[in-house]
């Protein structure tokens, strides 16, 4: 097994050239002030920084092309970093738009400057290349899937430029780099940098003795996970619990079904009661959401949505469970144990880390080419890349082997989701327009004579939520409604409800609707589990999900 330090240098391998890019492109395009000290100002077309709570007129980014949030914050993911970013991402082309209406193709507008890219001006045909991405995805492993283990990163480069060139070509090359840079720096670094710290500290983890993968056990560390992931994120429960699982299971046939409801319930649903639990929450806290409004709100409706679950697998796995030949006994002791125990302690400060960033604003930015950088930001995630180094140094490098760590998991991840990042600006920006926008059908179905129509609010947030990242949709909506949080949190609760269960829950409807779905494959894949393709996943879901939505449509929003 190869020393900590020489895993350190394969993963920068990959992320020193993208780092090095980035810094680059600032050193060329940064105006001379490199930093300065803001003031927000009530009326200066971003929503000023509420004084207390932590509640900041800012959005979210990260994943929030993603989120992966998708991030990227998503997409957050759990990437935080997705929200972190695309309230800013919101705010830039709101704010802009606003301002100066008649700004478009890079033109620059009274926010210092910087490019406007107007997604009233966009068609739907911008958005093929996102399109082809998820095709690639989802049709490449069953079809040539010796071509797309080797070459994933260049399909994925491929679609990138198939945007990227014709939108230069369009807008000019100052609005291509400042939407390359601002997807870069706001989104798409943050969220790497948050799911590789949770996978490096997560992977450090390790459960010893005889964990048999029977239907009890296996519900039981689904319930677990799914009851912790509101306090330390989605991505945080999933990459603490998915390796013993899957060790636990190693010795059993079939095993697609147990990831898969580890899916719903882990990475999506149980983040449902806390700002910290999924990247769209924690945008609603940044806008003036009370922190604990979740948990008073989404209790019922994620317990209801978590037991059915939880029963239903219960029933099929022991159903499955029988039709296998008995369990041999495991060799060795029997006596449960964990090593590389520091590692839980790591992973708290990385939750802590994320809501520093959330909460801590002082206000100091730093300007790449009209993209600011916040300090804050760079605090979290120069703490993220640290606690990952430390994780590294202090973990058996033996104890990484026998848990079937390796960096192939997050190569992956980083490399898909730097095309799905890429391809997904135009349909965001599609998206931010609304009513202006090529979904205006979409977005104007939310209101029926000017009264909310709620069950839409929860369908149509849910729907865009499985492809285009839950952050970006959520802010897209909540503004919709209004934007307001103390009326959304009073009179209009029941429309929040529905958005926030819209975008939490339907996140895992596919793969790349929630930042640790994606990454949950790739690890449950990589340690030989043979996981459903993109569509085959969405059968799961169909079948599983989709009709429990609508009993809740029912209960909850007609």
């Amino acid at each position: 097994m190869a020393a900590p330090s020489c895993r350190a240098a394969t993963f920068c391998r990959w992320i020193v050239p993208v780092l090095s890019l980035v810094l680059v492109l600032a050193v060329l395009a940064a105006p001379p002030a490199w930093a300065q000290h803001t003031q927000p100002a009530a009326g200066d077309g971003a929503e000023a920084h509420a004084a207390t709570g932590g509640s900041a007129g800012h959005g979210e980014v990260g994943n929030a092309h993603a989120s992966n949030d998708h991030g990227g914050s998503d997409h957050g993911a759990d990437g935080y970093d997705d929200d972190h970013a695309s309230d800013d991402h919101e705010d830039d082309h709101d704010a802009d738009h606003d301002a100066d209406h008649d700004v478009g193709h890079g033109a620059a507008d009274g926010h210092g400057g910087a490019p406007h890219l107007d997604g009233a001006e966009l068609g739907l045909l911008w958005v093929l290349p996102f399109a082809g991405i998820l095709l690639s995805i989802a049709l490449f492993p069953l079809t040539a899937p010796t071509f797309w283990h080797h070459h994933f990163g260049k399909v994925a480069s491929f679609w990138a430029a198939c945007f990227i060139v014709p939108f230069t070509l369009v807008f000019g090359p100052q609005l291509a780099l400042f939407e390359l840079l601002h997807t870069g720096l706001l989104e798409y670094v943050p969220f790497i940098i948050l799911l590789g710290s949770l996978f490096t500290v997560a992977g450090g983890v390790r459960v010893t003795g005889s964990l048999r993968g029977t239907p009890l056990v296996n519900t039981i560390m689904l319930l677990i996970g799914t009851a912790i992931a509101s306090w330390m994120g989605t991505t945080g429960a999933a990459m603490l619990l998915i390796r013993p699982l899957l060790r636990a299971n190693e010795r059993r046939r079939f095993r697609v079904h147990t990831v898969v409801f580890f899916i719903f319930l882990v990475a999506n649903i149980g983040g449902s009661l806390t700002p910290l639990g999924d990247p769209p929450l924690f945008l609603g806290f940044l806008k003036g959401v009370p922190f604990f409004w979740p948990t008073a709100q989404m209790f019922v409706p994620m317990v209801l949505l978590a037991v059915a679950l939880l029963t239903i697998y219960y029933v099929l796995d022991s159903y499955i469970y029988r039709q296998e030949e008995p369990l041999p006994p495991e060799p060795g002791g029997t006596r449960l144990g964990l090593e590389g125990g520091i590692n839980i302690l790591l992973l708290g400060g990385i939750v802590g880390g994320v809501l520093l960033s959330g909460v801590w604003r002082p206000g100091i930015e730093f300007a790449v080419y009209h993209v600011e950088v916040e300090l804050q930001n760079l605090v979290r995630d120069g703490l993220l890349i640290s606690i990952a180094m430390l994780s590294l140094r202090l973990t058996s490098g033996e104890s990484r082997r026998l848990n079937g760590f390796s960096w192939f998991p997050i190569l992956e991840v980083a490399k898909l989701f730097a095309g799905i990042f890429v391809t997904i600006i135009p349909a965001i920006a599609i998206l931010r327009a609304g009513t202006a926008g090529a979904l205006e059908p979409i977005v104007s179905a939310v209101s029926a004579d000017g009264e909310p129509v709620q069950y839409m609010y929860f369908w149509l947030t849910g729907i865009l939520s499985s492809f285009l990242d839950n952050a970006p949709t959520y802010l897209v909506f909540f503004n919709t409604a209004g934007g307001d949080a103390e009326v959304l949190t009073g009179p209009l609760q029941s429309t929040l409800l529905a958005i926030s269960a819209g975008a939490v829950f339907m996140g895992a409807n596919t793969y790349i609707g929630n930042a640790p779905n994606f990454m949950v494959r790739a690890i449950a894949q990589e340690q030989g589990v043979p996981m459903p393709s993109f569509f085959g996943y969405m059968v799961w879901s169909g079948i599983f999900l989709m009709p429990l939505f609508v009993v809740m449509t029912f209960i909850f929003f007609i």
